[in-house]
């Protein structure tokens, strides 16, 4: 159980929970609308397809040999022999068939919509690394968490919540779904030259390792840049400012990549990444209640 418990990766679950949450404080500030079942029920949902894109992960991965026993990233299950790739394969689609299940809820409130988004996120869990034309072995891992851990997680979450669509969800998105991306990018920075041997083409692989350091310190900056639109379009100067002690952090794990060559000290700087994403969610919090 501990295991699988570990495969399903819980550090990662705050690039799910964060902007689920920041959509919900979004609709709660801006349209007076807050439904705590509705939320729940986006909720988990969301989190049943994080981690099943996770299981799916760790056995594909394994399987195309990408994860071996030499990765300096935290010990796979099937690569270190805990848990069997088919028994990794049956638990992600035990865990999409329960999102399936759960989202009903939300299917119900607002009607086709949520199908629309939610099929392609199933679709994507395990076309993230299984298929004829894996995304993260395309190149393409970054691009889709940007979109369903940013702008589809923080606007789907306004829209499940009040029915409308908010321009401020997408800058929100933007910002948070940024964020995420560094956690992936971080990831695929440590592991290029295991990834490179497996033929998985990242774009760490595709691109270098400099490439990689300048791609983790503009996802890191440009989500607090993108924070001036809060004042200038929408008048809240405070989701402009207050969200800024989080910059610093950012900066210190990309100067830390600068300083460091891919290794085992990249775990730490993805922990100091989901804290600063944590932390970026927590201010923003705040600064949208503050208005």
């Amino acid at each position: 159980m501990m295991s699988l418990f570990l495969a399903a990766r819980p550090k990662t679950l705050a690039a799910c929970v964060a902007p689920v949450c920041l959509g919900g404080v979004l609709a709660h500030t801006r349209l007076n609308e807050f439904n705590l079942f509705l939320f729940v029920f986006t909720l988990l949902p969301a989190l049943a397809i994080q981690v099943a894109t996770n299981f799916f992960n760790d056995a594909i991965d394994f399987r195309k040999g990408a994860d071996t026993e030499g990765r300096f990233g935290p010990p796979r299950m099937a690569g270190s022999g805990k848990i069997p790739p088919e028994s990794l394969l049956i638990a992600g689609i035990t865990m999409a068939m329960i999102a399936l299940t759960l989202s009903l809820v939300i299917v119900a409130a607002r009607g086709w919509i949520i199908v629309a988004i939610g099929l392609p996120s199933l679709v994507f869990s395990f076309a993230y690394t299984g298929g004829p034309w894996p995304l993260a072995y395309r190149g393409l891992g970054e691009i889709f968490v940007f979109l369903f851990f940013g702008l589809i997680a923080v606007s789907g979450t306004v829209f499940i919540q009040s029915g409308q669509w908010l321009p401020e969800a997408l800058l929100l998105g933007t910002q948070v779904g940024l964020l995420a991306t560094v956690l992936i990018a971080i990831n695929n920075a440590r592991d290029i030259e295991e990834d490179r041997a497996a033929g998985k083409c990242t774009l760490a692989v595709r691109f270098g390792i400099r490439f990689a350091r300048i791609e983790v310190a503009l996802l890191s900056v440009f989500p607090y840049l993108a924070g001036a639109l809060w004042w200038l379009l929408f008048d809240q100067p405070e989701a402009a400012w207050m969200p800024l002690p989080g910059l610093l952090l950012s900066c210190l794990v990309a100067f830390l990549l600068f300083r460091s060559e891919p290794g085992r000290k990249y775990n730490r700087y993805l922990g100091l990444s989901v804290i600063g994403l944590l932390n970026f969610s927590i201010l923003m919090g705040i600064a949208l209640n503050s208005a």
